[in-house]
């Protein structure tokens, strides 16, 4: 497993995370403690901020889980991937998105650059 794989594992498990303590202990392994995240829904930085817009994502898609969506591409200290956003009810998959990831010497991510390429009613 590369690099790449293993930043993107540590974010999806933050989105992905259970309850406050998980999702705050998720974001500290996932990102740097001054990590941006910029979506056409959201423009945040450091981990109180990144934990409240997930926690956010949380609470308007609740029994939803992010999943990758095809695999992981990446060069230098840059990845990009594809997610969707899955339910539990049926397997259906209403948005979806690609993101491009920068990474910091440790392995964690130190920005979000991140776009939706399916959403509800669009």
């Amino acid at each position: 497993m590369t690099a790449y794989d293993e930043a993107v594992q540590r974010y999806f498990a933050a989105w992905n995370a259970a309850g406050p303590e998980e999702l705050e202990k998720a974001v500290a392994a996932a990102f740097t403690e001054d990590a941006t995240y910029t979506d056409p829904l959201a423009d945040v930085r450091g981990h109180e901020e990144l934990a409240a817009a997930i926690g956010g994502a949380q609470q308007q898609f609740p029994g939803f889980t992010f999943r990758p969506a095809g695999t992981v591409d990446g060069h230098h200290a840059l990845a990009r991937f594809s997610w969707e956003l899955v339910a539990a009810a049926d397997g259906s998959a209403p948005v979806a998105g690609s993101d491009v990831i920068t990474l910091a010497d440790d392995g964690r991510i130190n920005s979000v650059s991140g776009f939706l390429d399916r959403v509800p009613g669009a």
